[in-house]
């Protein structure tokens, strides 16, 4: 398995059954695992039309707008009502619950991160200057403003540009060549 370089440019589209978005994968564990049976999976989607979200029972999800004016998540028993606005800001809930998003204008894009509740979890942050990501088994790391550098090598991940590490522990050093620069850090741990 090992490290994997990924671009948002050449990553597979996938539509929505019900119409209203479409997905790209940028990782899923173990490999060849479908949406019924994965234990983690990491990807982007883009949000084109209200509805119902996808109902996961025993996943943990986290989200965070992308780009465009985002969405308004309400569970239909009134426990979550959260605006998806601002970027870079990461939200976790429980995918078991049913809840229905309104754009807050046009299109928007999301980073998504899920887990299998009792085999995985999942650690979203987003990092705005220098900074260590510790060691995980497997994890993703998305320029999501800026270039960046990681561990002190000329290895350079530039906007849009990602790596993703199976099966294998990586920890990073992660040096932003820009002032405004944030880096997606994901770190799945065994849970």
């Amino acid at each position: 398995m090992g490290l994997t370089h990924f671009s948002r440019r050449t990553l597979a589209v996938a539509p929505w059954k019900n119409g209203g978005g479409t997905t790209q994968e940028i990782a899923c564990w173990p490999p060849g695992a479908g949406l019924s049976d994965f234990g983690w999976r990491v990807s982007i989607a883009t949000i084109a039309a209200e509805g119902p979200f996808s109902v996961f029972a025993d996943i943990d999800r986290s989200i965070m707008l992308l780009e465009g004016e985002g969405v308004r998540l309400r569970s239909r028993d009134g426990r979550i009502d959260h605006s998806l606005d601002i970027p870079h800001r990461p939200f976790a809930f429980a995918g078991d619950v049913e809840i229905d998003c309104t754009l807050q204008g046009g299109t928007s894009s999301d980073f998504n991160v899920m887990t299998r509740r009792g085999q995985w979890q999942a650690e979203l942050r987003v990092l705005g200057g220098a900074a260590a990501v510790e060691a995980a088994l497997h994890g993703v790391l998305l320029a999501l403003r800026g270039d960046w550098r990681l561990n002190d090598e000329e290895q350079i991940c530039r906007e849009g540009e990602g790596l993703c590490w199976t099966d294998a522990p990586h920890a990073w050093q992660a040096l932003p060549l820009a002032p405004d620069a944030r880096l997606a850090a994901v770190r799945i741990l065994p849970a």
